[in-house]
């Protein structure tokens, strides 16, 4: 059968859905490869949250063409096939099919059709395949299994295009994501559940909730850790934070995106909360879990952003000292509301130097933090060999960090967790040793 090679772009969740694409077609008798001289069928999983990530796309599609002509077959899927569509067909006409995120599980069908000389094209809102039960992905490897709770989003931020991308928000069953963690568990060796959704705090399935789900979870036999990702502050309560306090295999670990510390910007981004409302809910993270690793994501150069808008966002950033950022400059996306908002742009050297201040401020912050973690113990669970040293291997802590250290006994402790003891760091992560 064809070789096939999937290279993904994006988050979290665009991982899964290549993992689900990888089992699906494995499961129809293709092989995967990671070689570009090998791989017959390319496919491209996409991001489209900034307009890099989608000039990325149509660079690829470039020079697998010019590297190829039409040898190889190249399709794209996930979030630039949802919100370009046809247009890609049209766009690119090397392009042998187009699928949108909803509609992955069609990407067999796609890949035979393609194989046959025929194009394939398919964006529409399949929701009721979110329901079924995922039990093909491909988790050969992995240390981690992401499982899906909530796809898409209703809350449309001026700036994002996750909704028009990813849908309107549509929860799994209770059931069926208890099913996926058991399965990840219990055939395929995997202890660490990472939850995923555009906004897991708007989950509501049958009376259900988030905390509910990430209960739940924490109660599977053989569990040893669970994450999630991403909360959106208006949503983000008490409750689920004495969910995460009550069970030791919950990482105190919050990814809480602030986007700007300007009440007048958050405003304009339609946010839904002031910047009293979440530095509220951060004292109350760290009340009830002094221990908590938190971090954010922040956006600069927002329209009409001004100088006292900027310095409130780093006020906040100086004030809150988060272990982690993600940090981002403006960029227009193609139907979004903030397109129309009357504000000029923030000039490109502007939003460029604000972005670079911020960095360095937050650079200095993980620094001093991982500093305090030398000579400290800390358990790690061990993913893989170095990519840079491969008599090292790689592990995270709880909180996230990149923990490289050596061990004898390499490969048995791959995908187990470690005590280590922090001997030095930089900004980025962290060198031990095992304990």
């Amino acid at each position: 059968m064809p070789r096939f090679k999937i290279e993904t772009w994006g988050c979290q969740m665009n991982e899964y859905d290549s993992q689900k694409m990888v089992g699906l077609l494995k499961k129809n008798g293709f092989t995967q490869t990671e070689s570009e001289e090998d791989a017959e069928i390319f496919i491209l999983n996409t991001c489209s949250v900034r307009e890099k990530a989608v000039h990325k796309i149509h660079s690829r599609v470039g020079v697998l063409k010019k590297r190829y002509g039409n040898r190889k077959i190249v399709g794209v899927c996930g979030c630039v096939a949802s919100h370009e569509g046809r247009e890609l067909l049209e766009k690119i006409p090397s392009l042998k099919f187009v699928l949108g995120t909803r509609s992955i599980h069609l990407i067999t069908e796609a890949v035979n059709r393609a194989l046959n000389g025929a194009k394939f094209l398919d964006t529409n809102d399949h929701t009721n395949e979110m329901d079924a039960p995922i039990t093909f992905a491909e988790r050969v490897g992995q240390t981690k299994a992401y499982v899906s709770i909530i796809e898409g989003c209703d809350n449309f931020c001026t700036y994002c295009v996750v909704p028009f991308t990813r849908g309107h928000e549509h929860s799994r069953p209770f059931s069926v994501i208890l099913d996926e963690v058991r399965n990840a568990v219990e055939t395929k060796g995997i202890h660490e559940i990472e939850l995923l959704g555009q906004n897991v705090n708007s989950y509501n399935y049958e009376g259900k909730c988030f905390a509910d789900v990430l209960q739940a979870v924490s109660e599977q036999p053989d569990v040893q850790r669970v994450r999630f990702l991403t909360s959106h502050p208006k949503d983000f309560n008490e409750n689920l934070v004495r969910v995460i306090a009550a069970h030791d295999n919950v990482c105190p670990t919050i990814h809480l995106p602030m986007q700007s510390g300007s009440d007048r910007i958050l405003k304009k981004m339609g946010r839904q909360y002031s910047r009293i409302d979440y530095l509220r809910k951060i004292e109350m993270v760290r009340e009830i879990l002094p221990e908590c690793w938190l971090s954010s994501d922040f956006i600069v150069g927002f329209p009409g952003e001004d100088e006292k808008d900027f310095m409130d966002t780093m006020n906040v950033i100086q004030s809150v000292k988060y272990d982690n950022l993600f940090s981002f400059k403006y960029s227009p996306r193609p139907r979004t509301a903030a397109l129309k908002l009357k504000d000029d742009p923030v000039p490109d050297s502007i939003a460029s130097s604000r972005l670079s201040i911020l960095q360095h401020a937050q650079e200095q912050i993980q620094l001093n933090k991982h500093l305090q973690m030398i000579n400290h113990v800390y358990p790690v669970l061990v993913e893989s060999f170095s990519k840079k040293n491969p008599k090292r291997l790689t592990g995270r802590t709880e909180g996230n960090h990149v923990v490289h250290f050596e061990a004898g006994r390499a490969e048995q402790l791959i995908g187990s967790i470690v005590d280590v003891r922090i001997e030095s760091v930089t900004m980025a992560s962290l060198k031990a040793r095992l304990v």
